[in-house]
C-alpha cells in the first residue's frame, strides 16, 4: 500500500471515530436529559391561542411565503425578580421587563439574530393604550407582551422564555463565567450593582457585602453575579450601550455551552430551567439543547432603529425612547429579520405610527 493510500485511510478512520463519539455524546445528552427531567423543574405556560393578537395581514404574509416560513421568532423576557427562590410561576406573574428580545432562528441555516426592543420605547402596550412598552409584561404578564411585540412590529410570535435575577446568575455560573471586556468607566457601576443587587423599593437601601469586586478593566472572566451587574448598567450610553451588553453576555453564555459535554449540558439544566417561565415543553427544549452546537448568533441590533428615533420627556409617562416613525422602523425591522423578503408594515402598524406621533409630538419638537 502506498503512503498516500495509507495517509488517506488513516483520515477515513478517524472521521469514523470522531462521527462515533459525537453519535455517543448525542445519545448520552439525551439519555441523561430524559431520565432527569422531572428534577430539572420544567414547568412550561401553554399559550391561550385566543388570547394572542396576531394582525390578519401578518399571518396571511407568513402562510404565503417560504422565505418568511423558514424562520422562527421567540420573545426573551428578563424581569426585575430578585428573589434567590423565584421559581417559574413568580416569573410569568405580571412584573417589570429590564430585557425584552426577539431571537429570530433561521431553521434552515441555524443562524440567531437578537432584537433588544428597548425597554423605554413608547408604544401600544398591546391593549391599544401607549406608554412605555416595557409596562406590557407588568400589567398583562407574557401574552400582553407578546402581543405587545406582535402587534407593535407586525410578527408572529407564540413561544416566550422569561428569565429573573437568580436565573442569570446560575446560566453564567453553570458555564464557567463569561469572558467580557470591562471598561474602566463601568467598573464603579458594575460593583454597584453586585451591591445593590436585592434592593428593592420596599428596601432600597438594601446592600451586600459577599461579592467579588472587579478591580482592573480588560478582558476578563465574570462571575455570575458581576455579569449580571454588568447586564444592569444604564448610566454609560444609557439603554443603548446596556442592551448591548446584555446581547454581549448572552452571546458568551451560548458560546460556553456549546462547548460543554452532555453532563456539564445537565448541570447547566439542573440550575437553570427551575428558574425559567417558557412556553416551551420538555421535549421541545430537549431538542434545542441537543443541538445547541448548530446554532450561531450572528447579528444583533437594537429597536427603534439609531436613525428612527427620539428621546425625552413624554408628559407623565416620563423619559422615553420614541420610534420617529414606527413604520419605517417597522420596515427596517423585517428587513434585518427577512433579508430575501421585501415587506410593506400592515394597516395596524401605520395606525399605531400615527397615534404615537400625535402623542409625541409635542414633547419631541418634531
Amino acid at each position: 500500500m502506498s503512503a498516500k493510500r495509507r495517509v488517506k485511510k488513516r483520515k477515513i478512520v478517524l472521521l469514523i471515530v470522531e462521527l462515533l463519539v459525537l453519535a455517543v455524546a448525542i445519545v448520552a445528552l439525551i439519555f441523561v436529559i430524559k431520565t432527569t427531567n422531572k428534577k430539572t423543574g420544567i414547568k412550561n405556560f401553554e399559550l391561550n391561542s385566543e388570547n394572542i393578537k396576531v394582525s390578519s395581514e401578518v399571518k396571511e404574509n407568513i402562510e404565503n411565503n417560504e422565505d418568511m416560513k423558514k424562520y422562527t421568532n421567540i420573545a426573551l423576557f428578563g424581569v426585575d425578580v430578585r428573589d434567590k427562590n423565584a421559581n417559574s410561576t413568580t416569573l410569568s406573574k405580571s412584573t417589570r421587563t429590564d430585557t425584552i428580545m426577539i431571537c429570530s432562528i433561521n431553521n434552515e441555516t441555524k443562524d440567531i439574530k437578537l432584537v433588544s426592543v428597548y425597554r423605554d420605547t413608547y408604544l401600544n402596550v398591546g391593549n391599544d393604550s401607549y406608554n412605555k412598552c416595557n409596562s406590557a409584561y407588568a400589567r398583562g404578564g407574557y401574552e400582553q407582551a407578546i402581543n405587545m411585540l406582535n402587534m407593535n412590529l407586525d410578527l408572529y410570535i407564540t413561544d416566550f422564555v422569561t428569565i429573573g435575577f437568580q436565573g442569570v446568575i446560575n446560566a453564567v455560573d453553570a458555564v464557567g463565567g463569561v469572558e467580557i471586556d470591562v471598561h474602566d468607566n463601568e467598573i464603579s457601576y458594575l460593583n454597584d450593582y453586585q451591591a445593590s443587587i436585592y434592593a428593592t423599593e420596599d428596601n432600597p437601601h438594601k446592600l451586600i457585602s459577599d461579592y467579588t469586586p472587579v478591580t482592573h478593566s480588560g478582558l476578563q472572566t465574570l462571575n455570575g453575579q458581576q455579569a449580571l451587574a454588568y447586564c444592569r448598567i444604564r448610566y454609560i450610553g444609557n439603554d443603548f450601550q446596556r442592551t448591548q451588553r446584555q446581547r454581549t453576555v448572552l452571546e458568551q453564555i451560548m458560546k460556553k455551552a456549546q462547548r460543554m459535554n452532555p453532563a456539564q449540558l445537565n448541570q447547566l439544566m439542573d440550575e437553570v430551567f427551575p428558574l425559567v417561565a417558557t412556553s416551551f415543553t420538555s421535549a421541545e427544549l430537549l431538542e434545542k439543547v441537543t443541538n445547541i452546537a448548530s446554532y450561531h448568533i450572528s447579528e444583533t441590533t437594537g429597536f427603534p432603529f439609531d436613525d428612527g428615533l427620539a428621546t425625552g420627556m413624554i408628559g407623565n409617562k416620563g423619559s422615553c425612547v420614541v420610534p420617529v416613525d414606527l413604520t419605517s422602523n417597522v420596515t427596517e425591522l423585517h428587513s434585518f429579520l427577512y433579508p430575501d423578503v421585501e415587506y410593506t408594515p400592515s394597516s395596524n402598524v401605520e395606525s399605531y405610527s400615527q397615534k404615537i406621533h400625535s402623542d409625541t409630538a409635542p414633547y419631541i419638537g418634531r
